[in-house]
This record gives C-alpha cells, structure tokens and sequence, in this order.
C-alpha cells in the first residue's frame, strides 16, 4: 500500500510540473511576440506620422543630396522659369584695374626765363588760369641790362635814323656825295637789327612790347606766365625768395582729359590693341561711364607679375576723374566671335564656394549642377563646363532654389541634433 502511494505520488509530480513549464514557456514566447509586433507597430506610425509632417510643409522638400521638388503652382508663385541652354554669340570683356594720372602730354612746370626775386604772388593752388596769365612776377638785374641794351638800341636807331634823313637831303642838294648816303643806310639798318635783336631778346624774357611802351623810367617788373591753360596743382612760388629757371615755380595740369595707366594680362595681350574702346569708373561715381581709348600699349613683361602696362586716355568732363583715384575698366572685344553656352548671371548661384545651375529633371524636380563659368559680358556668362546645349536648366528663380537647399540642410542639421 506504501509503494503504490509513493508511485500515484511521483506521477502526479510530474504532471503537475510539466504543466507549469509548459504554461511559464508559452508566457515567454507570447511576450516576445507581442513586442515584436508592438515595435513594427511603432515604427510604422512613426514613418506615417514623418510623412504627414512632411505633407503639411507642402510642396517643397529637399529630396536627395543635390536636389530640390517644387510643384509647378510653387514655381510660378517664387518666379521660377526653366528653358533650354543654347550657344548665343556674347561680346567679349576683358576687366582691369588701374590709377588715374594727370595727362603728361598737357602738364606745365612754370618757372622763370631768368633769375630773380620773386616780389608778387598772383595765383595759388588749385586756380584755375589761363593760357598766358601772369603768375607771378620777379625784380631780376639781368632784366635791367636787357632793357638798357635795349633803349641803347633805341637811342642808336633813332640817331642813325636822323643822320639818314640828314644825308639824304644834302645830297638831294648836291653837297655830299652819294657813297655818304650809302654808308648812312647801312648804319640806319644795322641799329634796326640791333633793336630788333633787344627786342626779341625781353620777349623771351617774358616781357612783351606793350610793357616797353609807356614811362621809359619806369622799370618793368618780370612776369612769370602759364603756357597752357588748367588747374594749379603744384605752388612753391612765395614772395622774397629767388627764382631761377631751374625751380619750378607752379605746375599747371590740363585734366580736360587724363590717363589711366592699367595692367594687362599677359594671355590677354593678342585681344587689346591701339586705339581700342574703354569704359572707365571709379568707385567715387559708381554710375558714371567714361569712355576712352588705349592711346599706348608697353613693349615690356612685368618679369613678377606677367603683365603688360597700357595707357587709356580719357575724355573728363568736369573734371570728375582725379589723379591717384583707383579705376576699373573693360575693354570691349572685337566682335563677330563664334557664339557660346552661355546663361544669366542670376541663373549661376554659389553654393558651397562653387558655381551651380539648377538642372529641371522633372516639371517638380531641379537637380544641383557644378559648372565653370567664363567669360562674362552683358549680363551673361559663358558656361565652359558643367551644362550642355539642350538641358533644361532654371534660367530665373536659382537663388529662390538655393534657399530650398540651404533650408532642407538647416532642417537636417536640426534633426541630428535632437
């Protein structure tokens, strides 16, 4: 009776165990299951709920790296107009910078004929004289000897002149002979030459005939005139100091017109010739276009820098264009060139520190696109590499699209952060 408790006993051990394993084992696995399916749950909701966050931004987003989608509604609302790239012919540009100078050619030093002291000022700096005008005026000794030798002369021609007039009448009345009358010529010619010589001699000086005229006690003063007319730029002229034809006195600049003196490039020299046009501006009238003309061209090569000097004259009207000013200028290519790709300046953007066009994959889709860019003229640039003839590309609104790019990177950088 014992051993048949003990063996019911063990059986229903073992029944009652199996059963708990059996419940414990399918607890486990149901739990697993069950998060399981609640993880592939969560995650779809939260990709539906990213594209429903994304479907309220409404019709833009950056798609991939290098892209942006914009409906065709969003493109005519921001101004975004997509054509086809195509060769045009543009007018070649060549764009140098350089400085103002004072036109060389009508530039005056002024000092005196001959020394003296300097006993009047006349003009200063930044008068405006005319060609002839008295600047100053010296007291010079060497004046004095040229006017006495001249009213020597004088006095000689007006004696030798009466003796003439004296000969000729005693030999109308057959007292002298003719050879008196002869000789008497000769002297009246020679005291003309003499004056006339004394003359010459004073209008070097500066002194003219109407000066000699008048009080011959009166000793005229030495005046110092412009030989051209223009702007003073230069005064050392001060009254008590002594003047000499070595020193200049005044320097007189005529900026009707100047030069501006520019560095050539030296792969650019086979485009600029003698003669060519040139607009020219200064950042002091950013809206003034002055014309000119390349009057020189240098014969040598600036060993450290490859560029080659050329001057261009230019027409000042007002006098607006001053010596030292820094200048920009372009110079016009000759036309007829073979036409070109070539795209608005706004339709290239930089992006990333490189020169991009937006590319139409779609009628909803631009795609980023490097090019390198030449030439620019006219509002145009050339396109050397990057575009094709016949792409679609945004030739307005770029710079609407590059916003979309820089916006969708904002977002990304903001994503990663949290």
């Amino acid at each position: 009776m014992n051993k048949k408790a003990i063996i019911i006993g063990l059986i229903l051990a073992l029944v009652l165990g199996g059963g708990v394993a059996y419940q414990l084992t399918h607890s486990v696995t149901g739990g697993d299951e069950h998060a399981e399916h609640k993880d592939e749950k969560g995650v779809h909701e939260e990709k539906e709920h990213k594209e429903e966050k994304g479907g309220h931004e409404g019709h833009e987003e950056k798609s991939e790296a290098g892209s942006v989608k914009m409906t065709a509604e969003v493109q005519k609302e921001n101004g975004v107009v997509v054509t086809v790239a195509k060769k045009q012919p543009i007018a070649g540009m060549i764009s140098a910078t350089g400085k103002v100078e004072a036109n060389a050619d009508r530039i005056a030093h002024v000092s005196p004929r001959i020394s003296g002291k300097i006993v009047a000022v006349k003009a200063s700096l930044g008068d405006s004289v005319a060609s002839g005008q008295s600047l100053a005026t010296l007291d010079s000794i060497e004046l004095g000897e040229a006017l006495n030798r001249y009213q020597q002369s004088k006095t000689k021609l007006a004696l030798a002149q009466s003796n003439m007039d004296r000969i000729k009448a005693l030999v109308e009345k057959k007292i002298a002979a003719r050879k008196d009358i002869l000789q008497a010529e000769t002297d009246y010619k020679t005291a003309q030459t003499e004056l006339h010589t004394d003359e010459e001699r004073l209008s070097l000086y500066g002194v003219s005939a109407s000066d000699l005229k008048g009080d011959g006690h009166k000793k005229p003063r030495l005046p110092v005139r412009s030989p051209i007319g223009g702007i003073i730029t230069e005064k050392h002229a001060i009254v008590g100091e002594l003047a000499d034809p070595s020193k200049s006195l005044y320097t007189v600049a005529d900026l009707s017109s100047v030069w501006v003196l520019v560095d050539i490039h030296e792969k650019d020299l086979a485009k600029v010739r003698r003669g060519q046009p040139a607009i020219v501006s200064v950042g002091a009238f950013p809206d003034q276009k002055l014309k000119g003309r390349i009057t020189y061209i240098a014969d040598l090569v600036d060993e450290t820098t490859r560029t080659v000097k050329a001057r261009i004259e230019v027409p000042n009207p007002g006098r607006k264009l001053k010596p030292e000013m820094f200048a920009t200028v372009e110079l016009a290519l000759s036309a007829g060139a073979p036409p070109v790709l070539a795209v608005p300046e706004d339709a290239v953007q930089d992006l990333d520190g490189k020169k991009v066009v937006f590319i139409a994959e779609s009628d909803a889709e631009f795609a980023v696109r490097q090019v390198q860019a030449g030439r620019t003229a006219g509002g145009m640039v050339e396109i050397v590499s990057g575009l094709k003839e016949g792409d679609r590309y945004a030739i307005k609104g770029a710079f609407i699209l590059k916003s979309e790019i820089k916006k969708g990177e904002l977002v990304d950088e903001h994503g990663h952060g949290e």
